[in-house]
């Protein structure tokens, strides 16, 4: 029984602190994506200052940094109520540990002070030897012998215990370091995202004197995205109304494909390896005039490097190639009853009805200013628009 009491005690301490370990592994990596996202977008926006006056896509830059720096804080503030949890924790093990070891002291001193009323080792002797009988002889020996051990196993327990609360209290002095060190960290990116928020303002203020030019940019901008919505669900309708026919039977991969697809919505790769969202999916009104409605977004755009390489996001089959005014060449690949649309490529890769894998490369972006190229991404399942940012891992 007493083993089977340690191993749940021992599964009660080891299986928290195994959780907290993951949330922790979890909780850095978010904030590692989220860093490595602010610094990219702080690379372009300087970028961007030093060539030209205020512009919507300064704007973006900086709307974007502050959406990317209230997750980063939200995260942080996770990491400090975890820290904050596994103390209290700690400071409970501390307490019992500190207990137990005045209780192992009380049973050490009873037993010592016994041991020092039966200190003459003759009495002791003679007390086995005056046994009625051999039985008897042998259980008092056996009494001495147990009383000695148990002697020596309190002592290595008070000693062990010690060591244990010396260690404990060491981890807890970590902790409290650490979470100085992350209220230092919170403290630091609340004052960047207020000079994020006001540089934003001053943004504004600069570009709303140029309705009459970003109401002409704008109108081009609308009909490129018409040309291309229109033409990529033109593709799809005729996918689709394919299959529906009646002489049309679903093959077990693409249907195993298909299912595939579903379960890892939310953990697809990325289609560049690294850069920031500068358009989110939907439809969306001007950051400045807000009477503007921008066209709705069918997918989302990732500023990324430039002439970044492109992947696939899942295994499937590429379903065509096609050159679009405004969109450069594009690759809509079929996962299934899923399609996947990357487009703004200036070299591709891959042909028409070619079977690739997740992560291989489909070619290379073409530039959108000297320093930085944009993917439009889109994703649908059938003909019916997804939100991509539901669907890749960040």
């Amino acid at each position: 029984m007493k083993k089977v009491a340690a191993i749940i005690i021992m599964l009660f301490v080891l299986i928290p602190a195994a959780i907290f370990g993951q949330n922790t592994t979890e909780q850095e990596k978010r904030k590692k994506q989220i860093e490595e996202e602010i610094a990219f977008l702080d690379r372009q926006l300087s970028t961007t200052k030093q060539k030209q006056a205020a512009n919507t896509k300064e704007l973006t830059y900086i709307r974007r940094k502050i959406a990317s720096r209230k997750k980063l804080l939200l995260e942080i503030e996770k990491e400090i109520e975890n820290i904050n949890n596994q103390m209290v924790e700690k400071e409970q093990q501390i307490l019992q540990l500190r207990s137990n070891l005045g209780q192992l002291k009380k049973d050490y001193s009873r037993l010592i002070y016994t041991a020092f009323k039966n200190r003459d080792q003759r009495a002791w002797f003679m007390y086995v030897l005056a046994s009625e009988d051999l039985n008897q002889g042998f259980r008092r020996w056996a009494y001495f012998k147990e009383f000695n051990r148990t002697m020596q196993n309190r002592a290595s327990q008070i000693k062990n215990t010690n060591e244990k609360i010396t260690s404990e209290v060491g981890e807890l002095e970590k902790m409290k370091l650490s979470s100085l060190k992350v209220q230092t960290q919170k403290s630091q990116e609340f004052k960047k995202l207020q000079t994020d928020e006001q540089g934003a303002k001053r943004t504004i203020s600069q570009l709303s004197q140029k309705e009459k030019e970003f109401r002409s940019q704008l109108n081009a901008k609308r009909r490129e995205v018409e040309r291309l919505n229109n033409e990529i669900e033109r593709i799809l309708s005729a996918a689709v109304k394919a299959k529906s026919g009646p002489d049309y039977k679903e093959s077990t991969a693409d249907r195993q494909l298909s299912g595939q697809f579903e379960q890892n919505r939310g953990r697809l790769p990325w289609p560049v390896k690294r850069g920031a969202i500068v358009e989110e999916f939907g439809q969306h009104f001007h950051p400045v005039f807000k009477n503007i409605k921008l066209p709705f977004n069918n997918g989302v755009n990732i500023e990324t490097d430039l002439h970044a390489e492109v992947f696939s996001v899942f295994d499937g089959v590429v379903k065509q190639v096609l050159v679009m005014p405004g969109y450069n060449q594009c690759v809509l690949i079929q996962h299934g009853n899923y399609y996947t649309f990357y487009t703004k490529l200036d070299k591709v890769n891959v042909r028409t009805g070619d079977r690739v894998k997740t992560g291989q490369s489909l070619g290379k972006l073409a530039p959108s200013d000297e320093n930085s190229s944009v993917i439009h991404f889109q994703l649908w399942n059938g003909t019916e628009k997804q939100n991509p940012e539901s669907w890749i891992s960040r």
